[in-house]
């Protein structure tokens, strides 16, 4: 992650005050109204699965700024730990094959200090461990091979409630608070994960940062739940035109079209 600060945004998006008068008027008086919906799915979450009722992680905004997002959690408390396993169900997998090298998977050295037996004469200090200059540069190619996006089709980790949660997108919900205290918008481009965000800091990608970090958006009501329907570059594309025409009434026909779009058929 620490190669996004590396970016240099010549611009910096600064949310408009009708923008942001709207996103403290909506969520407000919908965190009130949905109080009771909140508890009852607490309890139901708490009834279905051992863990916390909202699921928290570090997420990336707005000018790349890294906030702590919130939602219902949905999976198992364990699910981070079984992602690798799944990756071959990613909706925005690539069909290119991956090589991997097999001493890069299990060791920090490269394979001529393996072979030497000795340590490498160019350590780096990256991602809290100490590796080869070569093995970082290595593991950098392989993941900037893999598909930007990880959404999982039919994913084994959600729990019986959950998948509820997620097909009527009620999951999201907790994003109010987010949007109350000025992290998100109600509409704008989905926030994302630190392993997202660091394969878009080109300048062609880094646009769809200039512009607020939303719970619904212009890629969500296009395509959302298609199976194979949306690549990769395409939702960035997407993002991307968002980030340059969002108007206040663009942001209603987006809330409006969000509607049929919360009911989804597939499980992602």
């Amino acid at each position: 992650m620490r190669d996004i600060y590396l970016v240099n945004l010549e611009k910096k998006f600064k949310i408009p005050l009708s923008k942001r008068v709207f996103d403290v008027v909506v969520s407000s008086i919908a965190l009130i109204l949905l109080l009771p919906l909140f508890l009852v799915i607490g309890i139901g979450i708490k009834l279905s699965s051992k863990g916390p009722v909202f699921f928290k992680s570090n997420r990336v905004g707005t000018n790349y700024r890294i906030f702590k997002f919130y939602k219902f959690r949905s999976m198992r408390s364990d699910a981070h730990l079984k992602l690798s396993e799944l990756l071959h169900l990613n909706q925005y997998k690539k069909n290119t094959a991956v090589p991997i090298n097999t001493d890069i998977k299990e060791s920090n050295l490269c394979g001529m200090c393996t072979d030497l037996q000795k340590e490498c004469d160019s350590p780096l200090y990256a991602n809290d461990e100490i590796i080869c200059e070569k093995v970082y540069l290595r593991r950098k190619q392989i993941q900037n091979q893999g598909p930007t996006f990880v959404k999982i089709q039919n994913d084994p980790r959600v729990f019986k409630l959950g998948t509820f949660l997620r097909n009527t997108s009620l999951d999201e919900l907790p994003q109010l608070i987010n949007v109350l205290i000025g992290d998100m918008s109600i509409v704008g481009n989905r926030p994302l994960s630190f392993y997202e965000a660091e394969k878009l800091t080109t300048d062609m990608y880094a646009t769809r940062f200039l512009a607020p970090a939303g719970m619904t958006g212009l890629w969500q009501v296009r395509k959302r739940g298609k199976q194979g329907g949306m690549s990769d570059h395409e939702r960035i594309m997407l993002d991307n035109f968002y980030a340059t025409h969002f108007t206040f009434w663009f942001d209603i026909k987006i809330i409006f079209l969000t509607i049929p779009a919360l009911f989804q058929k597939e499980n992602v």
